[in-house]
């Protein structure tokens, strides 16, 4: 449900030191990302030996980690393409102008927000508002928002720019800032230069790859009308192994196959990356195979999905966006996760990312999630806070498909 939210400030904060003066050039990975800001909640439980946060110290360590994370400070702006003179391609200036830092106090509790669904109403008051309207180069990248509730506990709302950062490297950041804020020294300076997911000067894609597929601009015709519910279900230790205990049961093959939790690829260029780098892999099936066939089919159909991404493919992803673009599409409208819908899935794992570990000084947080799932049929999987290994599967689905998904989840 929606809190009441009073808001009490609202400020910029920049850079503690001079930055790079430049135009940062952005991957085919940084454009095909929704041109949007992606909403993300902490919720801290009351600090300890203290009423409120420090907000001298919030905004002063703030500005500090914006120093290293510089592009963040910056604005969009669209400049002329070096290898094509004719074409405008979306950068970041980074010009220091800084991040909009928000103060509020709510009235509510947070038991009011019951189990942190995703739900449209879930960030309502406790996200800062993006104001578009005045275009690209007008609002700022990132915006942060700190909220009191009546109990004490706080909450922190995140929007930040996907053009700028995929998930891994968002938190990246605001670990680095939460460490700062500790009293710590920055543990992994961030790497700016984005140019090693430059696309070959003559691309070329492979001959049978499946790029069309992952990246498919939005059909309209597909939409049913139907109503859409966001739903969370918990899956235990024990479900787990129970689901990957099926999915290694076959009737077709001799080799038995082992899978982990959820099969993902991750393609970080280096460890200290600072940007996007989700390639996504598509599993097909026919639906009736999927329905006849036991689970283990469906699981080898991912797996393969999965491996199949080597350098080689991944190469040829970031060629077949540039040729994309080189005919005048706008990679955004090729955002995956803006038009999933029935009857496809888009699932998305954090299974293995540090989100718990923003310690501002007031202990980790006790939940830290999604505000809001973009479509129908988008999916992620998240792990506890108390890392006892079960996860959270958050999920938006028509709502006559909501029942029959809780039902098999249920039977399990």
């Amino acid at each position: 449900m929606a809190v009441n939210v009073r808001l009490m400030e609202s400020t910029v904060v920049r850079p503690a030191t001079e930055t790079p003066r430049q135009s940062l050039w952005l991957s085919n990975m940084d454009l095909v990302m929704p041109s949007t800001h992606t909403p993300s909640i902490y919720i801290y439980n009351k600090p300890k030996g203290a009423d409120k946060v420090d907000m001298a110290v919030l905004k002063d360590s703030l500005s500090k980690a914006l120093v290293p994370f510089y592009p963040l400070a910056g604005r969009l702006k669209q400049n002329m393409d070096e290898g094509d003179k004719g074409r405008r391609r979306l950068e970041i200036d980074c010009n220091a102008e800084g991040a909009l830092f928000v103060v509020a106090d709510s009235s509510s509790c947070i038991d009011d927000l019951g189990d942190f669904a995703p739900t449209p109403e879930f960030g309502r008051g406790l996200l800062p508002t993006v104001d578009y309207s005045g275009g690209i180069s007008s609002y700022p990248l990132l915006l942060v928002q700190i909220t009191y509730f009546k109990c004490g506990a706080v909450a922190l709302g995140v929007r930040l720019d996907h053009h700028l950062a995929d998930g891994l490297s968002a938190l990246h950041f605001i670990n680095t800032w939460s460490d700062i804020a500790r009293g710590a020294d920055i543990a992994i300076p961030p790497t700016i230069d984005r140019t090693l997911l430059r696309a070959r000067e003559q691309p070329r894609t492979l001959l049978d790859h499946n790029h069309h597929i992952v990246y498919q601009p939005p059909n309209d015709h597909g939409t049913t009308g139907a109503e859409t519910v966001v739903s969370v279900f918990k899956f235990t230790r024990e479900q787990l192994n129970i689901l990957k205990a099926m999915s290694t049961m076959t009737k077709e093959e001799d080799n038995e196959m082992k899978y982990t939790t959820f099969e993902d690829q991750t393609a970080t260029p280096t460890p200290t990356w600072f940007g996007n780098v989700i390639f996504r892999a598509a599993a097909t099936a026919v639906a009736g195979d999927l329905i006849s066939k036991p689970l283990s089919y469906a699981a080898c159909c991912i797996h393969n999905a999965v491996v199949r991404m080597d350098d080689d493919y991944l190469r040829s992803a970031l060629d077949y966006l540039e040729l994309e673009q080189r005919r005048h599409r706008d990679l955004s409208s090729l955002a995956r996760g803006t038009h999933v819908r029935c009857p496809n899935l888009g699932i998305t794992s954090w299974f293995t990312l540090p989100l718990y570990d923003a310690d501002f000084g007031w202990g980790r947080p006790i939940f830290m999630g999604r505000a809001g799932i973009p479509s129908e049929g988008k999916a992620y999987m998240i792990p506890t806070a108390t890392n006892d290994g079960s996860l959270s599967l958050c999920i938006n689905l028509e709502s006559q498909h909501m029942k029959s998904f809780s039902k098999l989840v249920y039977d399990i």
